[in-house]
């Protein structure tokens, strides 16, 4: 019997609660700090001190790529060197301290991720100023709460966003003192502004005021705020997050302790491509890392559904994304497959499981079958740029069938993190090419260690075999506090643990897996518990499904399910059973009911579900729940009130013609 290969160190046992205590489970570390947190790096103290040093190690080197647009298409790559940044930041710099920004004051920025972005970020590090993303996709209520809550002074803008800004709902921006456009603003726009009494700048004049009045740069100690990063709450107002320049900077170097023990190196070649908002966590700390190894960042031109361009034109070696950018890579190469001759397929799935089989053997993915990556996979692999080294999947539990097959057939590492804007990005991630990380969120990251805490009322207890419940975290990239907020601050940190509300369960190989959220577990009336996202996640699994929201409460006994149809997996059915019309239309045919029950079933039992896990009936949806209608957050996670509140009245109609059945 072979040895066990074990990912984390234990370093406490766990205990027995007592006094109306919780239980809780034992402390694991990364391998690195079992004997403690590796020591910093004192050069390494701050953003600014980051990218500065990085600059005069590579001020030749490619930063940040962006597309331009000629006649409404988007072109080739263009690129800023490091040194040509490094000098516009310092114009920028210059500019915000001539305009009266004063060291800790604060700064926010609004729009989609662009060099712009990023030259602002920097400007603000340059000066001790607190950068404060505006979240774009919460709305105008949340970016009225924003400038107001965090007392924004100054707001670098994507000039599509100026109208919300100057939105009469928009209140608070009249507090602003200027604001700065990442292009030019329209003469409406300054208009408007000067009525309220904003001065306005496009970004060359803003550039040319910096050149004229250069000013000393003030760097920033350790200690001092690097950004306020406000996260939607699930329910009620954003939440600011503080993370200081040192959280950030032992994140980064955490990261490069952690590549380091991996025969592949990040080399200055690797390219990232960013669309994940700028505004969030995981996409801030990728590119804070690349530009500390002066590496190469590109932005997508904008429009989503676009991705495929941009990854073809870039061809990057790195990708990081939500499990929905992942579901939709799947099912791209998934429908290619079925416009294959039926010999051609099962070659496919013969070399599929071949080389799958060498990989669940311990093989590194590159080792596993180089015959089948020649035959079939390089083909996968080109239509993802040809390029990728890297995959990371975040911000929700990507399923064990996508990322095994992202791993077999991209020809690139393929893992999982977990973490939170509070954790400073990942707290826990996989380790490239092991095979038993499949379906979890790998070990804790060097900085931080992790601890199950018992949740009684689910029934998830860390002393219990195996051990399950709340993912608390602690470390040296934990955020200061949620800003002008100390009540939730005590309330989510206790004792020097931040309680996640996620709720895990750790591997006998020390290995984390997400398996639930403390607030989506309900009760059914027969008293058996039910873990919503879990089943949300299997079922999405369904090919006629495209996205699911599954419902249930304590005074019912069965699982009802919104299902937002797959629209060319529908148009395939209907074509099939000569139903003709629009999505819309065939929602309300009851054949199409029937038979996407019967695909959940099917699901169900392939997935070994337990009988009240089945999904009972069904509201067939055309279009994707969406932030217009406030049923999702900036991240993609269902707002369940608000989910409930759009489907009131079909739910109840459902469960009364159910109820009439039985």
């Amino acid at each position: 019997m072979e040895e066990m290969k074990v990912f984390s160190a234990k370093v406490a046992d766990g205990r027995e609660g007592q006094d109306g205590k919780p239980s809780v489970g034992p402390i694991y570390r990364n391998l690195l700090a079992k004997n403690g947190y590796p020591p910093p790096d004192p050069d390494m103290s701050t953003t600014w001190s980051l990218f500065s040093s990085s600059v005069q190690k590579h001020r030749g080197n490619r930063m940040l790529g962006w597309r331009k647009m000629v006649d409404g298409k988007a072109g080739a790559y263009i690129w800023k060197t490091y040194g040509e940044v490094y000098d516009e930041v310092l114009h920028i710099g210059s500019a915000l301290r001539a305009s009266g920004a004063e060291p800790g004051c604060r700064v926010g920025i609004y729009g989609a991720n662009c060099p712009q972005w990023i030259l602002a970020m920097e400007a603000c590090g340059a000066h001790s100023v607190v950068c404060v993303p505006l979240y774009d996709t919460l709305g105008p209520r949340a970016v009225n709460f924003i400038i107001d809550h965090a007392e924004v002074d100054f707001v670098f803008v994507q000039d599509i966003k100026v109208k919300e800004l100057l939105d009469p709902n928009c209140k608070s921006a009249q507090r602003l003192k200027a604001i700065v456009c990442f292009t030019s603003l329209t003469e409406e726009d300054n208009a408007k502004a000067s009525q309220l009494g904003i001065k306005t700048f496009s970004w060359i004049e803003f550039l040319c005021m910096g050149k004229e009045n250069p000013q000393e740069t003030s760097p920033p100690q350790p200690f001092n705020i690097c950004t306020i990063m406000y996260t939607s709450g699930t329910s009620g107002d954003p939440k600011g997050v503080v993370l200081t320049h040192e959280t950030i900077a032992t994140f980064v170097y955490g990261v490069d302790l952690f590549l380091d023990q991996f025969e592949d190196k990040m080399t200055v070649n690797d390219v990232y491509l960013s669309f994940l908002p700028l505004a969030h966590i995981l996409d801030r700390v990728i590119e804070e890392y690349f530009f500390h190894r002066g590496a190469s960042v590109g932005y997508y031109h904008g429009n989503l559904k676009e991705l495929r361009d941009d990854i073809m034109e870039l061809k990057p070696t790195f990708l990081a994304g939500v499990p929905r950018v992942f579901d939709m890579i799947h099912e791209g190469i998934k429908k290619a497959l079925e416009e294959l001759s039926p010999l051609r397929r099962r070659i496919f799935d013969f070399l599929y499981k071949y080389k799958l089989s060498w990989m669940n053997r311990g093989y590194k993915h590159k080792q596993a079958s180089p015959l089948a990556d020649l035959l079939a996979f390089r083909k996968v692999k080109a239509k993802l740029g040809g390029r990728l080294r890297l995959l990371i999947s975040g911000g929700a539990p990507l399923s064990s069938e996508v990322e095994e097959f992202l791993r077999v057939t991209c020809c690139a590492f393929v893992v999982q993190g977990y973490g939170l804007t509070e954790t400073c990005g990942a707290c826990a991630i996989g380790y490239p090419d092991e095979m038993c990380m499949v379906g979890t969120v790998g070990s804790p990251a060097v900085y931080n260690e992790l601890r199950l805490e018992e949740v009684s009322e689910m029934g998830y207890n860390p002393l219990g075999n195996p051990p399950c419940g709340e993912i608390c975290v602690r470390g040296k990239t934990i955020f200061s506090e949620y800003y002008k907020n100390p009540e939730l601050t005590r309330e989510s940190i206790k004792d020097g643990w931040f309680h996640t509300g996620d709720i895990g369960q750790v591997l006998p190989n020390g290995v984390v897996k997400i398996i639930d959220r403390k607030k989506n577990l309900i009760k059914l009336s027969q008293g058996e518990y039910v873990a919503l996202e879990y089943l949300e996640n299997v079922y999405g699994t369904t090919p006629i499904v495209d996205d699911v929201w599954v419902y249930g409460n304590s005074f019912k006994s069965m699982l009802v399910a919104v299902v937002v149809l797959h629209e060319d997996n529908a148009k395939k059915w209907a074509n099939l059973n000569g139903h003709t019309g629009s999505l819309s239309e065939l929602c309300s045919v009851n054949q199409l009911q029937s038979y996407v029950l019967s695909e959940l079933k099917s699901t169900a039992e392939k997935n070994k579900m337990r009988g009240f896990e089945f999904i009972k009936g069904v509201i067939l949806e055309p279009y994707p729940f969406d932030m217009e209608r406030d049923l999702v957050t900036a991240t993609l996670k269902k707002k369940r009130n608000n989910l409930l509140k759009y489907y009131q009245a079909e739910i109840d109609a459902l469960y009364q013609k159910l109820t009439a059945k039985k």
